[in-house]
């Protein structure tokens, strides 16, 4: 692998240098991820609270729990269709931009796209009872959390089992869109079934992807590339964690 040639081929001195900047590469990382993480969560969990009302409106949903007008906007109107792409489309276009930004400029670009999932996500909590959301959620990290520490530590080449994954991965996007017209519950499982394991692998695919970027680059030590590069790391992490936890949900969560 082409890193470990990179590593090997380094003086004692440079090897412990590449090795603390890896380090600190990935805490900031997953520090990056994290913050989205909780903006996300903030996000969501507030929005659906502003959502929902006890005094009686045209749209009832539960027992004694009706739509404000603001969650008649995001869940019934035509917007919802808006809110449910848009961070589809915020990802292509960071993609597109991210060369032109800074890295300053791209913290806060990932950071909106995080506000803006949290609110694309926010009907779970009218879905799911809470205990179910954080008992998925909790699952969810520890799940991440070990697959992300093995792509990070094992000496296998996880490049061909990314390129497998991807192509699953749209599949699953194709199988998702077709599911939408036929609303079949049997589809719909397994849809969630391959999405968590397609996510799984990709966990610990990124991670090592992330790693072996650093390594690759890490002569040059351009710290504006290496700012943009954690950015577009954390992106990608905080994608499957999303995802995972969006599947996971579809097996453990309990529905009002």
């Amino acid at each position: 692998m082409a890193q470990f040639d990179t590593v090997r081929s380094a003086g004692v001195g440079a090897r412990a240098q590449i090795d603390e900047g890896l380090k600190a590469h990935m805490n900031k990382v997953y520090g990056l991820m994290s913050v989205a993480m909780l903006i996300t969560g903030a996000a969501a969990w507030a929005l659906a609270g502003l959502s929902v009302t006890s005094t009686p409106t045209e749209y009832q949903i539960g027992a004694g729990e009706y739509l404000t007008g603001l969650g008649y906007a995001i869940y019934v109107s035509p917007l919802k269709w808006v809110i449910m792409l848009a961070p589809l489309a915020m990802v292509f276009l960071f993609g597109a931009v991210i060369n032109r930004l800074s890295a300053s400029a791209a913290q806060l670009y990932f950071y909106a796209y995080a506000a803006l999932m949290g609110l694309s996500l926010s009907s779970i909590f009218l879905v799911f009872t809470g205990t179910s959301i954080a008992q998925t959620f909790l699952i969810t990290a520890i799940a991440f959390a070990s697959l992300s520490i093995y792509g990070y530590v094992t000496k296998r080449d996880l490049a061909p089992m990314g390129t497998f994954l991807m192509m699953g991965l749209i599949g699953l996007i194709v199988a998702m869109i077709v599911n939408w017209f036929l609303a079949s519950e049997g589809l719909a499982f397994a849809i969630s079934a391959i999405g968590v394991l397609i996510f799984a692998g990709l966990t610990a695919w990124d991670t090592q992807n992330i790693k072996n970027t650093y390594v690759q680059h890490a002569a040059a030590m351009d710290q504006e590339w290496l700012g943009k590069a954690a950015i577009m790391g954390a992106l990608s992490l905080y994608l499957d964690f999303i995802n995972l936890f969006m599947f996971l949900l579809q097996f453990l969560g309990n529905r009002e």
